[in-house]
């Protein structure tokens, strides 16, 4: 954490230098001096840092240095970033006082644009702060010689243990599935497998991967199925030439040929003594990612017979695919019989002690299934027979315990120096969130951007890298329990195994702390004592106790986080009742870079948040009686992300919204906000809005149209609301929507018309033509349409479309050609007046020029919902004489729901080999034919793996038209 905070500093510090040499920059007399020392001080610091963090673990002297140098950094960052605002607020002030127009002088000041301004004076009060930290430094620097770090990169002492393939059998529990799998692997021959097939174990540190692969290669059938048995323990740094003399060992009997030096004939000898052998090779503990490291070994590996196998274990998903796996293994934790049963064998060396089993058996269930971790505390009990020990030991945090961190945390320890610097502390970031939590991906990037963990760099949004260093820390089994959107199977949310939490929490110490409280249980010494040097804090609210009330109980909780002038981040979550007065008191934290108050009862925001100056995320969703914005949220320069999700009582915006010119995220979705006031159109940095509503009127000239979304180059997500009131449909085109070529996902909603003999419907189909997205957008939903058709022209242009969602789309009588549609993915329908579905569904168009077509050919996901006048499903596999159709050939899942006039399902749907899931759902007819056992058609249905028929005696028309579902608000 250390290594991470000293180089944000000096980035912040050489961005300043930049500025001085371009002349934008002029410091107070003297400051010069101190800023140069400040960099000189913090790159000596960066040099010997690598060996600092590698001992603290030792040392407790090194830890307290590491610990003082952390404070001293996070102080400086405040300065330099205030710093930094500075500079932003004065020259967005000169713009805005310029007399060119303002968007195009906003724009540049986005940091995708250059610019240039007259010199900005460091303010006096800065610069004493800067003088008085660099003393702090001083100190810090003299006490960094007392130690004599190294200046060696990579002198990390962590001891690396040597593997090997003995096993002590009767030892191992819980892992007979997973031994089956894997001898099923390695001995069952496969017509299309390659001569040498490659199987990876994957999974954390200390879930058993050596020990699986122990299990197999020590089994009698292995042993007589292969010739010759290889065990090498490939651990770091990688060693070509050692791990090519360890496997000549295991072939070769005679010393002068297993004397060998040279790679060149080591791996001449290992081709000669493979020669037409069936081998069985285990590579244990694999780290390297560069597929260079293997080539020359796998080329001398060829020369075994077919039915070779090589085993590989490895915590990183990328191990197993640079080294060209042909079957992985994900391991998981062991069941909680089997995790007693290897608890009780080793903690209890004789008959179990009846007084200490139910304490055993909860202090087993902290280890989730880990056995490493169940090994430890199993060892550490053994000799121990007072009930008081256990319950030290229950009582205990995991991180807080000696033998744990001496016993579990050295495993975990190699994976973490695996990092950068910069993945460490988004690692360790992730211990602010309680055990357990369900993590959401996209909350948790825009933390760390707020954190300024991560940022742009060229052609590349700090969006997209921090994607890049969430999956870097999937794949090296960080993150477990991933919950995929059902649509394109992408991760939405995610947990941390409790092991892995208690290793961030004994990483940062400290500095990230969540709590779940109930106010009357804490007492004020206890939270200060908890709270000393947190940074970043994440409290959970049980049932409705009060949080910050206005007197009683519980009031010195508030104070202890107000007192908190150090936090970062504070995330606070559930119901209470804050008082506005108690609550404008927060405000006067003005460190904070992310704040959340979520599912409170909060009604309007303090104009004292224009203190935080700091602050990049602010999160007020699902705040129900929110109603107003006060202007000076609009102060806030910094400001990255804004959620407003859920605030129903939420009617406007700010006028002022247009300062916030660095804001890349504004979720509104789900409020009652009536329009968009004018200077969104000035916010460049956009990547969010999903919720941009067209007003019926100006609002006396306050409301901006669509044509103003010009501007916003940068958005990914976008979503249009009101689009009824679009009089001019040039307004649309103007919007330029085909050229944000960045743009991915975009949702086009009209209104609710409850008096559907409206005509509507040719203004609706010039709206939706007008809107001409661009080719490469990934997502599209559209809502409440009152077209008659749904194919603009520019629809099949959409080549890499593959999610598409049409609900409530009320007057189209046929659905469209969305066959045509090569990329898609996922396709969800609710068209209420279609009656039948046939080939114009399909796409299907015989020009002459071609024998055959696929309609649909990457479609997996097909749902239908409240499609109430269909009766039809045509059943077409054919089109005249020569054209063959193949129809939906990936499909895996189909779902139809209060369809109540559809007779039946094609036959393209029924015999389908790809179909692996089906769910009917308040369907009269379909749910009477295909009824499980009794229906005349389930045996046409049978052989899908998962069928779900759900029914009641309730006959579902038709949705009331005058309920609005979620898709339709």
């Amino acid at each position: 954490m250390a290594e991470a905070l000293v180089s944000v500093v000096l980035e912040q510090l050489a961005s300043f230098a930049r500025q001085q040499i371009d002349g934008q920059l002029t410091l107070v007399a003297g400051v010069d001096d101190q800023v140069r020392k400040l960099t000189s001080h913090f790159q000596a610091i960066r040099a010997v840092l690598e060996d600092a963090e590698s001992r603290q673990f030792k040392d407790s002297g090194v830890r307290d240095w590491l610990d003082k140098l952390k404070e001293a950094s996070y102080d400086i960052d405040d300065v330099l970033d205030e710093w930094n605002t500075s500079i932003g607020k004065l020259q967005l002030k000169e713009v805005r006082n310029a007399s060119k127009p303002m968007i195009k002088k906003v724009c540049s000041l986005i940091p995708c644009y250059s610019f240039c301004f007259r010199k900005v004076i460091l303010p006096c009060a800065i610069a004493r702060k800067i003088k008085d930290l660099n003393k702090t430094i001083d100190v810090i620097a003299v006490e960094k010689n007392m130690f004599g770090f190294s200046l060696k990169e990579g002198n990390v002492e962590v001891r690396r243990p040597t593997t090997t393939s003995l096993i002590d059998v009767p030892m191992v529990h819980g892992r007979g599935t997973d031994r089956d799998e894997l001898l099923n692997k390695l001995l069952n021959k496969s017509s299309h497998e390659p001569a040498i097939s490659i199987i990876s174990i994957v999974g954390m540190g200390g879930i058993g991967k050596t020990t699986l692969a122990q299990l197999v290669f020590n089994d009698n059938k292995v042993k007589v199925h292969f010739d010759e048995r290889i065990w090498v323990c490939v651990s770091e740094p990688f060693d070509e030439t050692r791990i090519a003399k360890a496997i000549l060992e295991s072939l070769v009997k005679n010393p002068l040929e297993r004397a060998l030096v040279e790679l060149e004939n080591i791996l001449q000898k290992i081709s000669q003594s493979l020669e037409g052998k069936k081998f069985f090779l285990v590579l244990d503990d694999v780290w390297t990612e560069d597929p260079k490291d293997w080539e020359q070994l796998m080329i001398a590996l060829k020369c075994g017979s077919q039915g070779s196998r090589i085993l590989i274990t490895t915590r990183k998903q990328n191990v197993a695919e640079t080294i060209g796996t042909t079957n992985i293994i994900v391991l998981g934790t062991l069941s909680k019989d089997e995790s007693w049963s290897l608890f009780s064998q080793i903690a209890f060396p004789g008959e179990a002690n009846k007084k200490l089993e139910d304490i055993g058996r909860k202090i087993v269930a902290k280890c989730k299934g880990l056995p490493l971790a169940i090994k430890t505390l199993g060892s550490l009990l053994r000799f121990k027979t007072n009930i008081g020990e256990w319950q030290s030991v229950l009582d205990s945090e995991m991180w807080e315990i000696e033998e744990v961190e001496r016993g579990i945390f050295p495993p975990l320890l190699l994976s973490y120096y695996d990092l950068s610097s910069t993945l460490k502390k988004c690692f360790s970031y992730c211990a602010i969130f309680p055990k357990d939590y369900e993590i959401e991906k996209d909350e948790l990037i825009k933390l760390w951007m707020a954190q300024i963990y991560l940022r742009d760099e060229r052609n590349k949004d700090m969006e997209l890298i921090g994607e890049e260093y969430f999956e870097s820390l999937a794949v090296r089994s960080f993150f477990q329990d991933f919950k995929k959107n059902k649509y394109d199977g992408s991760i939405e949310r995610y947990k941390m195994h409790d092991i892995v939490h208690d290793f961030a929490q004994f990483l940062t110490k400290n500095e990230c702390f969540s709590i779940e409280i109930e106010i009357e249980k804490y007492s004020e010494s206890q939270l200060k004592s908890s709270l000393k040097n947190v940074r970043h804090s994440m409290v959970t609210l049980r049932e409705e106790k009060y949080l910050f009330p206005i007197e009683g109980e519980g009031a010195s909780f508030s104070l202890c986080i107000y007192n908190e002038n150090k936090l970062r981040s504070l995330l606070v979550k559930r119901k209470y009742k804050p008082n506005k007065l108690i609550l404008s008191k927060l405000f006067d934290n003005l460190s904070l870079r992310a704040l959340q108050f979520c599912f409170t009862d909060i009604q309007e925001i303090p104009r004292e948040i224009k203190k935080m100056i700091h602050l990049r995320y602010l999160n007020l969703s699902y705040n129900d009686n929110l109603k107003k914005l006060s202007k000076e949220l609009c102060d806030l320069y910094n400001l990255q992300t804004l959620n407003l999700n859920n605030c129903g009582s939420l009617r406007k915006l700010p006028q002022e919204m247009g300062k916030l010119i660095n804001l890349r995220h504004l979720i509104i979705n789900y409020t009652r906000i009536e329009y968009m006031p004018k200077g969104i159109e000035g916010l460049t940095c956009l990547r969010t809005l999903e919720h941009f509503v067209r007003s019926s009127s100006s609002h006396g000239g306050k409301a901006c149209s669509i044509e103003s979304l010009k501007n916003l180059r940068n958005l990914r997500c976008l979503g249009i609301s009101r689009l009824e009131n679009v009089v001019d449909v040039g307004e649309v085109k103007r919007s330029n929507l085909r050229n944000k070529t960045n743009l991915l996902s975009l949702l086009l909603n009209f209104a609710i018309r409850y008096d559907h003999r409206l005509k509507t419907d040719e203004r609706d189909e010039m709206v939706l033509e007008a809107f001409e997205p661009p080719p490469n957008l990934v997502k599209l939903f559209l809502g409440n349409y009152g077209g008659k058709t749904i194919w603009p022209n520019w629809m099949v242009s959409l080549t890499q479309l593959r999610e598409l969602r049409l609900f409530n789309c009320y007057k189209c009588e046929y659905l469209p050609p969305l066959g045509k549609l090569s990329s898609l993915e996922s396709l969800s329908i609710r068209v209420k007046s279609v009656k039948k579905a046939g080939t114009e569904f399909l796409g299907t168009e015989n020009d002459g020029t071609c024998r055959s077509f696929i309609a649909f050919p990457k479609l997996k996901n097909l749902e239908f919902y409240w499609m109430n006048e269909w009766e039809e499903w045509d059943d077409n596999s054919l089109r005249g004489d020569e054209l063959v159709i193949t129809i939906m050939p990936s499909l895996c899942y189909l779902k139809i729901s209060y369809t109540n006039k559809l007779k039946r399902l094609p036959n393209y749907i029924l015999q389908s080999p790809t179909l692996k899931q089906l769910e009917i759902e308040y369907c009269n007819i379909l749910c009477q034919r295909y009824k499980k056992e009794t229906g005349e058609d389930w045996h046409k249905i049978s052989h899908i793996p998962d069928v779900t028929i759900f029914t009641s005696n309730v006959t579902f028309l038709a949705q009331d038209e005058d309920e609005e579902s979620d898709e339709d608000r």
